[in-house]
């Protein structure tokens, strides 16, 4: 089954999906972390591609391999990593179909039969009121807990913060049983981060994600050190290289691959490895409910350290609720995502909406 195309698509200006075409005409699809879907289409089309054209497209690990290495000097990292991840990921739904069995399958089978997700609250415009009364509706449709995203991204303690005053405000609506999650995207210096974790610990709070610089990691380890609060990161960390030294060094609690970034489910496996070798639960970072979610969802049934709820963003997405781009759109039911039992990622996309709604 050889490679003959690799197409590239950006939905809506900001979407970044990828299929890859084969002689056999199997069509495997893959999601890109939308961080710059202009960027990563061109790391796509003119770095990628034509490394893959005429290649048998199940030797999935080599074609990683030559992904990574051929093009080193664009990163690796970021961009690169983003787009090698859009590709694997259709690669591993072409396997599936080329099989007939669920990516799940091929990753070992189903460790659990379903994942338990919490609702990832991507708003920072909202009240410690309003917020509160979300998390609660959110509870009341059985999402596994609640995360709220709280300050200005690396603000460096200069900027918006009601972190505390939104978690007491939750708790106060939700109870003392329900995880609360803080995502604060590496907003504070260290001593201002200690502090804050301290509080939240008298809060109850599930876990403490992103509070220093991402590539910090010696600050990190100095927080984990100093506070019992679990402390999460990783979506910023896009191979096991570096997830060794965010283990190592930053001694995070709980890592936070995400496969629309970190290269896809090649490199996902492998960290979850590392993540096994040292006894670390992976809570992933999970922006994308279309094609990502569905990825991820496999991963889930399959990875052992996939054992806490994991992110569901509950924001409104146009390619999910207002053209859905696919046909069969896998969501939460009960607080819970089961992947399709269908040949590779299950997806069947719905390519009038995509040409409908395609930017490129």
């Amino acid at each position: 089954m050889r490679i003959t195309n690799i197409e590239s698509i950006i939905l809506l200006d900001k979407l970044h999906i990828v299929k890859v075409h084969t002689d056999e005409g199997l069509v495997g699809v893959g999601e890109v972390s939308p961080m710059n879907a202009h960027v990563s289409h061109s790391v796509v089309e003119q770095a990628l591609a034509p490394l893959l054209i005429g290649e048998e497209a199940t030797d999935i690990e080599r074609l990683w391999r030559r992904l990574y290495t051929k093009p080193y000097k664009l990163g690796p990292g970021g961009a690169q990593l983003n787009a090698i991840a859009g590709i694997d990921i259709a690669l591993w739904d072409l396997l599936g179909k080329a099989a007939g069995l669920p990516t799940y399958q091929l990753l070992g089978g189903k460790y659990r039969q379903s994942a338990k997700v919490y609702a990832s609250s991507m708003s920072r415009s909202m009240t410690p009121e309003q917020e509160a009364e979300r998390a609660q509706s959110f509870q009341e449709k059985g999402f596994h807990g609640y995360k709220i995203h709280s300050s200005t991204p690396w603000m460096h303690d200069d900027g918006f913060d009601q972190t505390i005053a939104t978690v007491t405000a939750v708790r106060k609506l939700v109870g003392d049983d329900f995880p609360i999650l803080v995502d604060v995207n590496n907003a504070y210096y260290e001593h201002t981060a200690i502090k804050l974790a301290h509080a939240l610990e008298d809060l109850g709070v599930w876990h403490f994600e992103e509070p220093l610089a991402a590539h910090d990691y010696a600050a990190y380890g100095r927080l984990a050190d100093a506070v019992d609060i679990p402390i999460a990161a990783g979506e910023q960390e896009y191979t096991t290289w570096q997830f060794r030294d965010l283990i190592l060094d930053g001694k995070v609690d709980i890592l936070q691959p995400d496969v629309i970034k970190c290269g896809g489910i090649t490199e996902f496996k492998k960290i979850a490895v590392l993540a096994d070798t040292f006894t670390k639960p992976i809570t992933v970072h999970n922006t994308q409910q279309t094609i990502g979610t569905s990825a991820h969802a496999h991963l889930w049934v399959s990875t052992p350290s996939c054992v806490y709820p994991q992110e569901y963003n509950i924001e409104h997405n146009p390619i999910l609720d207002d053209v859905p781009i696919w046909k069969n759109p896998l969501v939460p039911v009960n607080g819970e995502i089961t992947p399709w039992d269908l040949p590779g990622l299950g997806i069947e996309l719905d390519d009038d909406a995509v040409a409908k709604l395609r930017t490129n």
